[in-house]
């Protein structure tokens, strides 16, 4: 019975076994018990009310967020429990700091995509619906529609059919482009050809009028028809017109057709292009 027992794990249960411990002391150990069980208990279902109102949150993370907070505030009753009782615990702080690291580390990447859902949930830099315009991992852009937007990322399909996961994080942190935020977009097409005998006033409203009467096109903001070129008997020109941001590429066909049709009937000839071409560094009369 000589020397008192040490233990490797930091932890002095030399006043259990000489018989210091005061009953005040047990008192307090289980009140801290019972109070950090009681405190627990209202963390998680506090944590519940907080998680719930967060968008996009799923059932198994408002759970595993309310676990974490109940058993966080029932361990450091135990740990206060323990000090009352006299044992060091300075060891289990460490312990539990490094744990709390680790942890920490490993959900670095899940902490950074969910308060990034807060943010794109609150400031709405991109909705369920918008046509929106992000940088590949090839670097080439990608263009789609969202449609769903979670704790983790936004989801959108292209046009060619493929779906797209952007982390949170990263959308927010490089370039993204809103197509339909301003409820419209502006397209052109460019349309070169030979007038003969008309005017270039008469080529600009006729090409104009045309463009604007093709459907998709609107007409609160009337296309406009922008000279480029002018010779003798050649025109070249770009029309632009705006349209709903998701029927871009159908309407510009739809123009780019309207247009090939004025040419016919009016008999000029020439082409309607909506890849607008690099102007030669030499003039020419070809059209």
């Amino acid at each position: 019975m000589g020397a008192v027992r040490s233990y490797p794990d930091g932890v002095d249960f030399s006043a259990l076994l000489t018989g210091t411990i005061s009953g005040w002391d047990v008192l307090f150990a289980a009140l801290a018990v019972i109070a950090g069980w009681i405190a627990s208990r209202f963390a998680k279902k506090g944590a519940q009310r907080v998680l719930v109102r967060v968008p996009n949150v799923t059932p198994a993370m408002v759970s595993a967020g309310a676990r974490i907070a109940q058993y966080t505030v029932l361990f450091l009753g135990i740990g206060l429990a323990l000090a009352f009782l006299g044992a060091n615990v300075q060891p289990l702080l460490v312990v539990a700091l490094i744990v709390t690291a680790i942890v920490l580390l490993v959900v670095r990447g899940v902490a950074d995509n969910f308060a990034a859902s807060v943010l794109i949930q609150t400031r709405k830099p991109v909705v369920v619906g918008e046509e929106i315009m992000v940088e590949g991992p090839d670097g080439a852009p990608l263009v789609g529609t969202v449609v769903e937007l979670n704790s983790r990322a936004v989801i959108f399909e292209t046009f060619d059919g493929r779906t797209a996961h952007v982390p949170n994080s990263k959308l927010l942190a490089e370039t993204l482009v809103n197509h339909s935020r301003k409820g419209a977009r502006r397209s052109e097409v460019q349309v070169r050809l030979e007038r003969g005998e008309a005017s270039v006033d008469d080529v600009v409203t006729a090409v104009t009028d045309a463009a604007a009467s093709v459907h998709g096109v609107f007409g609160d903001a009337a296309p406009r028809t922008l000279l480029t070129a002018v010779s003798a008997d050649r025109v070249r020109a770009r029309v632009q017109f705006w349209h709903d941001p998701q029927s871009g590429i159908s309407v510009t066909s739809d123009v780019v057709q309207g247009l090939t049709a004025l040419l016919a009937a009016r008999g000029w000839t020439g082409t309607v292009t909506s890849e607008v071409a690099v102007p030669p560094l030499i003039g020419s009369d070809s059209v």
